[in-house]
């Protein structure tokens, strides 16, 4: 009934033709979604019944589970050794700060103490690692070794190390996943924790996407359908459970962001055309980091379901991987990110390097692209176009935050195009600045740690001062 009359205003505009009816499944429809989950096309392959979860417990796709770094001590211990100009007094303090249950709060001290560490790995003490990541060695990052992973072809070939989708299609370009699938907070059944950290800040209003699937024969069968995706300025309307509600309405906006494909649909599969540049919004837990994907080579893939009330799906395509680096690492600070989710990103950095497959560079004879598949699922809705042309909205506060991004991600560009260190741009959290001594009050080392880990950054950030409101290193001197 519900499908029915979801379908009658549009079948009713159309069925009279010259005095006669004309069958309803060949008139017109449209159909609208907005998406409630939106996150990288992993998959897992763990016991569902594990006792943590499906975090970090090995399975077919990563034999030795998540990546661990960061997660303890003697992890952080190991990545500060790598540097030859430490002292090993510096490494053992960094590792386990002396002192430190003196402090008010000495896990956020320690923290921090990590972050502004963390962040001076290069071959000199004054390089920041996480805008110049190419200025110190690779850690390892564990790859999937499974040869299952969803997606698409993007390329019409098939290679040696592509994936083999779920249903036996072979060819599968999804190098994203074989770099990353392991990283532990991307990895799990459902309830990985940057997943859910995007999804939750998505439904609680950050950015919305929406879909419209449209048609003139039936929209379960249509062989001349058009699919739009693209950015909705409405927030998620969620129901008294704390789910996407259905069938409100929502405006799509046809400027940045939106694409608009052919599609072909066969029993309820939608499949597009593949385009040159596919622009749809991107998964961000912050503000600084929304804005295009810019899949190359991208393409849509959706299964509604026959009550139009729900759908899943693929969105995939080359993504430029310095891009997916940068919108994972600066959300805020690379320290934060990787101690906070252990993960570290100069791993990540290189395998993202590696396992670039798409985007020839003419210039550099390197690709800059890696095949890149997002899973959405999603909830029906009235998708509309505004009542006039408007641009996606900015958030006033926030533009200082999003500028700085930018910046970064520029500066991070430059940097490994050219292999020349950069200063981490102004109006950044990079290296913990005016974070972390503020916290060293109360620690009995906290005069060593002035004068090795802050010194450090003094001197790679001569063109910034410090944030007004935050404690100067004279002040804490005093």
């Amino acid at each position: 009934m519900i499908l029915k009359q979801r379908l009658l205003v549009s079948a009713m505009a159309l069925t009279m033709a010259g005095g006669m009816a004309q069958p309803a499944a060949a008139a017109p429809w449209v159909r609208g979604y907005v998406v409630g989950a939106y996150e990288y096309a992993f998959r897992y392959g763990g016991r569902p019944d594990f006792s943590r979860g499906g975090e970090i417990e090995p399975g077919v796709d990563c034999p030795h589970g998540s990546s661990v770094h960061f997660a303890s001590d003697d992890r952080t211990k190991l990545a500060v050794a790598r540097q030859k100009w430490r002292s090993q007094q510096e490494i053992d303090w960094i590792a386990a700060p002396p002192g430190l249950e003196m402090v008010r709060g000495p896990n956020l001290t320690r923290f921090y103490i990590w972050d502004r560490a963390l962040s001076h790995r290069g071959y000199k003490k004054e390089i920041e690692t996480y805008v110049n990541p190419f200025a110190t060695d690779d850690p390892g990052q564990p790859q999937v070794t499974s040869r299952i992973g969803d997606g698409f072809n993007l390329d019409g070939k098939i290679k040696p190390n592509d994936f083999v989708s779920p249903d036996g299609e072979k060819g599968i370009d999804n190098a994203l996943y074989r770099a990353w699938g392991c990283d532990a907070p991307w990895r799990g059944g459902g309830n990985a924790t940057l997943d859910l950290r995007a999804n939750d800040k998505m439904q609680e209003g950050l950015y919305t996407m929406v879909i419209r699937v449209s048609g003139n024969q039936a929209p379960m069968n249509d062989s001349d359908a058009v699919v739009e995706i693209g950015y909705s300025p409405d927030k998620i309307v969620k129901d008294a459970r704390g789910g996407i509600a259905v069938d409100y309405s929502y405006r799509i906006l046809q400027a940045a962001q939106y694409t608009k494909l052919k599609a072909k649909i066969q029993n309820g599969v939608v499949e597009s055309e593949q385009v040159e540049h596919l622009h749809t919004p991107r998964i961000a837990w912050f503000y600084d980091q929304t804005g295009d994907t810019n899949f190359t080579k991208g393409k849509i893939r959706l299964n509604l379901a026959s009550d139009g009330l729900t759908g899943t799906g693929l969105v995939g395509g080359y993504r430029n991987w310095r891009d997916l680096y940068s919108e994972n690492t600066f959300a805020q600070d690379g320290g934060q990110q990787g101690i906070r989710e252990h993960e570290d990103h100069v791993a990540l950095y290189y395998a993202l390097r590696r396992n670039a497959d798409g985007m020839p560079n003419p210039k550099t004879g390197k690709n800059d692209g890696i095949s890149s598949v997002y899973r959405i699922r999603m909830s029906s809705a009235y998708v509309v176009d505004p009542d006039k042309a408007m641009d996606i909205p900015k958030l006033a506060g926030d533009q200082d935050r999003k500028i700085a991004f930018d910046a970064t991600k520029l500066a991070m560009i430059k940097g490994t195009e050219t292999r020349i260190p950069q200063l981490v741009p102004p109006g950044t959290s990079e290296a913990a600045v005016g974070i972390m001594e503020g916290l060293l009050e109360d620690l009995p080392s906290a005069d060593y740690f002035l004068k090795t880990c802050i010194a450090s950054t003094i001197r790679a950030r001569t063109n910034m001062a410090f944030r007004p409101g935050r404690t100067s290193i004279a002040a804490i001197r005093r």
